[in-house]
């Protein structure tokens, strides 16, 4: 199963296991029964402190669990982890056997004191990802080391693609998607804090409680993608109070499959970037505040006053400048059936969930570059796909065009408008498009629809306080200044062009030196002005 460089570097991460563990497979006649096997043993051959034995005493085959031997410390796998999940499979392997994580001290203890309401107080979490989505890691590596660090709780990752019959029988239509105790928990990436944060109902008090006492920042960034990072880092190494407030560090970057264009790095993908982004944020003196939704902006009342930003939580932060980065989100069709089956057929990415449609129809909505990429990865799963184009010719660039135009099992709609999204109350069955030339409406039966229609920024919360362009932009000079003194703006939630990360870290870098000569020309810094106050 695994090559020789594969081995090699398995082989030193596993140096770091301090303490035994077992492999123990539940496994049938099938091939990736066989192949799993494979890869057990090869893993155990490793390592002196790893172990295998076949108990075949788990109803899905094939599956196995990671124990600790002599402890109650399990992880569980229901497939083969490789593709993007190996990854989740190192890490289970390491803190199953004694590594310790590099979670916070907090977050490790919230986690620690967690448990279940029903009678035996335990938590059971089922995850059903895809090999090919990209979002899928951070939920499976989440939840293994919370039933590392917690007996109460216990977790299996499942490979949606080979237990067809649960996806089928649960309408599973979206990975990651998570059940707790066969419930429904929620659907989508999720962070480990986001995770405890739903389990643990008093930590958003406490947080928010926490950031009321904070004194005031110099620089305070708004978002935690591209452009608020590069902010941040840039205003840290002034040397002054600099705080970033963020609804998902990452940001849209956690949501992209391949990273090609970013100058001097030749290939990586977005949440390894995001991961990236974040250690270098933390190797300066900056003051991070995840899971914060900023909902309000309160201007200065005074020049070279503190500005305001208000959060959902019901906190607040006050900073002598600020740097919004709120970045955008997939624009959404806004018709009927959309929401209604949203995650039941209605998806925004076509890596993670493609392959729970194989073998079926599905659609795709939006002829430029994304959705013409869109159409080309799905043809090689799905039986058929029907790309509907709002405009009169696709807009993606010529080499996607002839390449799509060659597959055989596609059928491309221009001047076609989407009107509405059927199902039978569970899943999506068909799509109605009309005909923008003739005026006549057309149905499509379907099991997926595929929505790549470009970018909404995330500005509604500054509306009646910024400036805005006709599409929700924030309106910025060639300095990153918006209307309001003292509050800067950059990424893809402003009229700066081409959104891309490398044009969002420059902009992020320029706001940040905006926002610090600002600074030098009104009045002393934070810190220092409460020190002559006093």
């Amino acid at each position: 199963m695994l090559d020789a460089d594969l081995r090699n570097q398995l082989k030193a991460y596993l140096e770091k296991v301090t303490q035994p563990i077992e492999l123990v497979a539940s496994l049938d006649n099938g091939d990736k029964s066989r192949e799993l096997e494979a890869l057990l043993k090869d893993i155990a051959s490793l390592s002196g402190k790893i172990g295998y034995i076949r108990a075949d005493d788990d109803a899905r085959k094939p599956s196995f669990a990671i124990n600790r031997v002599g402890a109650d410390v399990s992880v569980r796998f229901a497939g083969i982890p490789m593709g993007h999940e190996f990854t989740s499979l190192v890490l289970a392997l390491l803190q199953v056997g004694g590594h310790p994580s590099k979670a916070s001290q907090d977050v490790i203890e919230q986690v620690r004191n967690l448990q279940g309401s029903g009678p035996d107080g335990v938590l059971r979490f089922e995850t059903y990802f895809s090999l090919s989505c990209q979002n899928c890691p951070d939920v499976v590596q989440a939840l293994n080391l919370m039933s590392v660090l917690n007996p109460n709780i216990q977790h299996v990752a499942i490979d949606g693609a080979l237990f067809q019959d649960e996806v089928e029988a649960r309408q599973v239509m979206a990975v990651p998607t998570v059940y707790l105790n066969g419930e429904l928990f929620d659907s989508g990436r999720m962070s480990l804090e986001q995770i405890v944060a739903r389990l643990d109902t008093g930590a958003a008090d406490r947080e928010a409680g926490k950031i009321k006492a904070k004194s005031a920042f110099d620089v305070l960034v708004i978002g935690g993608g591209p452009a608020g990072a590069a902010a941040a880092i840039y205003a840290a190494r002034k040397g002054i109070r600099t705080g970033i407030a963020a609804e998902r560090f990452g940001g849209q970057v956690l949501d992209t499959m391949a990273i090609e264009n970013f100058i001097s790095v030749e290939h990586t993908e977005g949440p390894k970037m995001a991961t990236a982004l974040e250690q270098h944020v933390r190797h300066y003196d900056v003051d991070i505040m995840n899971l914060q939704r900023a909902q309000k902006l309160i201007p200065a009342s005074e020049p070279g006053g503190l500005i305001e930003v208000q959060l959902a939580n019901g906190a607040s932060l006050k900073s002598r400048s600020v740097v919004i980065s709120t970045g955008a989100r997939w624009r959404q069709m806004n018709v009927p059936g959309e929401d209604q089956f949203r995650n039941k057929g209605v998806a925004y990415c076509p890596h993670c969930d493609g392959p729970l449609f194989k073998g079926k129809r599905v659609a795709v909505i939006g002829g430029g570059n994304s959705g013409v990429e869109a159409a080309i990865d799905l043809t090689g799963i799905v039986s058929h796909v029907t790309l509907i184009e709002f405009d009169s010719q696709l807009r993606a660039d010529d080499v996607l065009q002839r390449k799509l135009r060659s597959l055989d099992n596609v059928t491309v709609v221009t001047s076609g408008q989407t009107t509405e999204v059927i199902g039978d109350g569970q899943k999506v069955t068909a799509l109605v498009y009309r005909d923008r030339i003739g005026g006549d409406s057309h149905r499509v039966e379907l099991e997926g629809v595929f929505v790549q229609i470009g970018l909404l920024p995330n500005s509604e919360w500054l509306k009646g306080t910024l400036a805005l362009s006709p599409r929700g932009e924030i309106e910025v000079d060639h300095y990153g200044r918006t209307s309001v003194p003292g509050v800067f703006a950059a990424g893809d939630v402003t009229t700066v062009p081409y959104k891309q990360i490398v044009i969002a870290m420059g902009e992020g870098s320029k706001a940040a030196l905006s926002a610090f000569d600002h600074l030098i020309r009104t009045s002393a810094p934070v810190e220092v002005a409460a020190v002559e106050m006093a």
